[in-house]
């Protein structure tokens, strides 16, 4: 029987950020803030997965942010050492147990499995664990 407290998981990366963004140091907090265009390079055995995904879309790429703490605990809120700490689970640092990104994009070309994007603060070699499209809302009737 699983047990949810001490089973683990793995995860395969699907692709890779190619970037301008060489280090922590030089990426931007969120894409909002001056992140540069990139690229999200898919392995070749998933690129068929990219059929439906179009320029122009928006989607969601999740990534491993590979060179994050792992054993962080605690943080002052995007570094502001004037901020009270707070559990990295309440903010957006990069540092925490499961370090999982969350961008959204928007697509601005594919071509051999390639998916040139707008602004993501991602930085060069950051592993991609997966794509998703982002879901319309339902208008309100």
């Amino acid at each position: 029987m699983a047990d949810a407290e001490t089973d683990t998981y793995e995860l395969r990366p699907i692709g890779v950020v190619r970037s301008g963004l060489r280090s922590r140091r030089d990426a931007p907090r969120q894409a909002f803030e001056g992140a540069p265009p990139a690229r999200v390079e898919v392995l070749a055995e998933y690129r068929d997965l990219l059929d439906g995904i179009a320029a122009g879309d928006d989607v969601i790429v999740l990534t491993w942010l590979h060179q994050s703490d792992r054993t962080a605990r605690h943080t002052h809120p995007r570094g502001d050492l004037s901020l009270p700490l707070a559990g990295v689970l309440a903010t957006r640092s990069p540092d925490r147990p499961n370090p999982i990104g969350l961008h959204r994009v928007t697509v601005i070309a594919i071509a051999d499995g390639t998916l040139a994007v707008g602004a993501l603060e991602a930085i060069d070699g950051t592993p991609v664990v997966d794509i998703k499209p982002v879901m319309a809302e339902p208008a309100d009737g």
